[in-house]
């Protein structure tokens, strides 16, 4: 594909899925993420992979990020925005205005700190795309998850409005809405809901897969393969959509 490739949070879950799936189609793939070590094993896995430890919500990262991903890859055709946090489980009136602030500079101010300076690299791209990785809970209410679920709503109005400004240079800007994804991070949310409600970590999961019209966890590279497709000529008119990839919920609970 010769494709040049930006994934934020990408050492691990759905941003390492999609760097495997990249550069297995012949990409040039950076990672930035703030874990050392998991960026250390990425980068062994694949020569086409390189990377930058940042947290997406420090600028002084970001300046250094994207120096990087100039010198390394010369350019950009793709950005996957992944990064995010969870923040805390509490109801609203319990939840810490700490945290709910820390979670808005990740999931929100740092998805808009990477993008604006992607964008003058993407103009120079014939085909380029933007990927914001939103979630279930961007798409219904999600109770005790306040700050994330309003976080994950706000950035399908940025991608949105992210197509409409840069549609005229050929780039398209897509969401996508995971369910449940199958590994360690949904784990913890589950642990975190049976900590609120008194349940145990088996019953918070069966009434997870009881929301599903289907009934397993989603493949992280299931997600690759559509951020694939979005990236990929076959999509160079489906711009400003929001791609639900969560085996028919009906609910982010």
């Amino acid at each position: 594909m010769g494709q040049r490739v930006l994934i934020t949070a990408g050492a691990g879950g759905i941003g390492l899925a999609v760097a495997k799936a990249f550069a297995a189609q012949g990409a040039s793939v950076h990672l930035a993420d703030i874990d050392a070590d998991a960026l250390a094993a990425a980068t062994a896995l694949d020569e086409r992979i390189t990377a930058t430890r940042a947290d997406v919500s420090r600028a002084e990262d970001l300046d250094r990020l994207f120096a990087d991903v100039q010198q390394q890859l010369g350019g950009l055709d793709l950005l996957v925005n992944n990064a995010g946090i969870a923040g805390p489980t509490a109801p609203v009136e319990e939840y810490p205005a700490d945290a709910f602030a820390q979670v808005v500079a990740i999931n929100l101010q740092g998805t808009f700190d990477v993008t604006q300076r992607a964008i003058p690299l993407l103009k120079q791209s014939d085909a380029a795309s933007i990927v914001t990785m939103s979630s279930l809970a961007g798409r219904f209410g999600y109770p005790n998850r306040v700050a994330y679920s309003t976080t994950k709503w706000g950035l399908v109005g940025f991608a949105k409005t992210l197509a409409m400004e840069l549609g005229q240079f050929g780039i398209t800007s897509n969401t996508i809405h995971p369910g449940a994804v199958d590994g360690p991070r949904i784990m913890r949310v589950f642990e975190g809901r049976a900590a609120v409600s008194g349940r145990t970590v088996d019953e918070e999961i069966a009434s997870a897969m009881a929301n599903q019209s289907i009934q397993k966890f989603i493949d992280p590279d299931d997600i690759a393969a559509l951020i694939l497709f979005l990236a990929g000529p076959h999509a160079r008119t489906i711009s400003g959509q929001m791609f639900p990839i969560d085996a028919d919920a009906k609910a982010a609970q």
